[in-house]
C-alpha cells in the first residue's frame, strides 16, 4: 500500500522537526552535565557487544 495521503503538512513537519531538535539538545546538554555515567554506560555496551560478536 502506498502512503500518499499520509504526507506530513508543512506546519506538522516544522513542529517535528523542532521537538526532535529539542531532544536532541536535551540529550547533549545531559550528556554533558554527567560524562562519568554516560562514559561508563557507553563502555558497558561496547562490552556487551564484543561478546556478542566472540
Amino acid at each position: 500500500m502506498a502512503n500518499i495521503g499520509h504526507r506530513l503538512d508543512p506546519e506538522r513537519n516544522r513542529r517535528r522537526l523542532q521537538i526532535l531538535a529539542e531532544l536532541a539538545g536535551t540529550k547533549l546538554a545531559r550528556d554533558r552535565e554527567r560524562p562519568r555515567k554516560v562514559r561508563g554506560q557507553r563502555l558497558r555496551e561496547l562490552i556487551i557487544a564484543r561478546r556478542l560478536v566472540s
